[in-house]
């Protein structure tokens, strides 16, 4: 498993280096927003990794990897706002904003290495093209929960299904990106 820690880390260090130059550009001016327009802003991303997995061209000078990376950072946000809740206005600092980043990308990435172990490194076996519909079902998942309150009676909750995305979209980068 040290490859696969190496790699995570080699495409979390890409991310965050992403997220620190945005925040140094915009400041955590993301505080105002609430889950539901996090999980839209995650969800057009996806869209168009999809779309450009099918149409396999692309009319903007960007590909797929600055949308998984785009994923992984709102994933990220999602996650920190579901800690704080969304404010009416931006009231941290970027010091701030980067180590909720750290803390809750280090926790993301705890779990999907518990749950490497026990799959045994499957994802490996998938297609970039798995990661993207997985996404997409979980932030449907979210979506249903989030027009419930965001309760889940037997299911994991928003949390949870968040930290999968990044990590699906971790995976995604790995396989561009190290492989």
């Amino acid at each position: 498993m040290a490859d696969t820690k190496e790699q995570f880390e080699t495409v979390i260090r890409l991310c965050r280096e992403i997220y620190e130059k945005k925040l140094k550009d915009y400041g955590p001016s993301w505080r105002i927003m609430r889950p539901e327009s996090i999980t839209d802003q995650i969800l057009i991303k996806a869209k168009r990794i999809r779309s450009l997995e099918i149409k396999k061209e692309s009319k903007i000078n960007e590909g797929i990897k600055p949308e998984f990376i785009g994923i992984v950072n709102y994933g990220v946000i999602g996650l920190i706002q579901l800690e704080l809740g969304f404010s009416d206005n931006v009231d941290m600092t970027c010091e701030k904003a980067l180590q909720l980043y750290d803390r809750h990308i280090t926790e993301t990435k705890e779990l999907m290495y518990a749950k490497n172990h026990d799959y045994d490194e499957a994802w490996r076996l998938m297609r970039i093209s798995s990661y993207t519909d997985l996404i997409l079902t979980k932030l449907n998942r979210i979506k249903e929960m989030e027009n419930n309150d965001g309760k889940a009676s037997v299911s994991e909750g928003i949390d949870a299904n968040c930290q999968d995305i990044v990590n699906y979209a971790l995976f995604g980068l790995i396989k561009l990106t190290c492989e």
